[in-house]
């Protein structure tokens, strides 16, 4: 081995490069490292006021009123189920909608759209992501509910959780087809070709080549789907129409609450009173939001989880 000037080996100081490079990549790797440990600190400040909260809540609080069959702050009635359900509701109903539209989309632009066709299509689908959420609610509220659910099952609620769950699927169709198109085009060409070349039409391709090489990836955003849906806020506070309070049920045709629309309930300060035990309202905020924030970590974990097994490297 010799140096670009021709002489010797080079030295290691010279394969450490000058002090001024190296000062630079230490500032870089220092300010890198000092962005994840602030956001590491974060997080855990987070979950640590939540918890201290959620534990002093529970401490002044009746554990029966957990389980009491209804939500209603005011009369010191806290049942989790309740919100728990609806959440699950919501979730479920905003998935049956994301699902086929979402990976329907994904597959025409992975595998029938043209480049052109795609760089168009692709952009305009990931602007249903920027509506704001509060105006998909009133149209959940005004166009959905008495459109659709109102017509096709025959009730007369104005309220209901069918409608703010497909409000909340109309909104999780972008990210579910954005991430599933991206693992679906990274699917190697010479998979397709090999395919092709034993004379599989491209409905076969698409189905049993293309897709099961891409389920990791499919299966994380229907995943992220599923937690952007229990995540979701605004529609669900207008359209499920439960404000103050609700009563547990299995009814989507019936106004409900969700976990999120209670936060947004205490927090705007329409609970921020004392039951009738003489408890504050507004610290159940804590709880909710302790068990929110678990249910969304598990699933983030269950989707890393799931996609390092099924994981296929090409």
């Amino acid at each position: 081995m010799v140096t670009a000037t021709g002489g010797g080996p080079p030295s290691i100081a010279t394969l450490r490069g000058s002090a001024k490079r190296r000062r630079k990549e230490g500032a870089v790797r220092g300010v890198l490292l000092a962005a994840a440990g602030i956001s590491l600190v974060i997080s855990v400040v987070i979950v640590l006021a939540l918890l201290g909260q959620a534990v002093s809540f529970l401490s002044h609080v009746e554990l029966s009123s957990l389980w009491s069959g209804q939500w209603s702050p005011r009369q010191g009635e806290f049942d989790i189920p309740t919100l728990f359900i609806g959440t699950i509701e919501v979730a479920l109903i905003a998935m049956v909608i994301a699902t086929p539209l979402g990976l329907g989309a994904a597959m025409y632009l992975s595998e029938y759209a043209g480049p052109k066709t795609r760089r168009r299509l692709k952009p305009i689908l990931e602007t249903l992501a920027g509506i704001p959420s509060v105006v998909l609610g009133y149209f959940a509220l005004q166009v959905i509910n008495p459109a659709i659910v109102q017509t096709l099952f025959a009730t007369s609620s104005t309220f209901t959780i069918m409608a703010a769950g497909i409000g909340v699927g109309i909104l999780t169709i972008p990210l579910v087809a954005s991430v599933a198109e991206d693992a679906m085009y990274a699917v190697p060409g010479s998979l397709r070709e090999a395919a092709y070349g034993i004379g599989a039409r491209r409905r076969t391709v698409t189905t049993k080549v293309v897709f099961p090489a891409a389920v990791s990836g499919i299966m994380a955003s229907l995943i992220l789907g599923f937690s952007r849906a229990i995540g979701e806020t605004m529609v669900v506070a207008i359209a499920a129409g439960a404000t103050g309070s609700a009563t547990r049920h299995l009814n989507p045709l019936e106004p409900g609450q969700t976990m999120t629309g209670a936060i947004a309930s205490l927090a705007i300060g329409s609970d921020q009173v004392k039951s009738s035990t003489g408890l504050n309202a507004f610290d159940a905020l804590y709880l909710v939001g302790l068990l929110l924030f678990a249910m969304t970590l598990g699933l983030n974990l269950l989707s890393e989880r799931f996609v390092r097994r099924v994981r296929r490297d090409y």
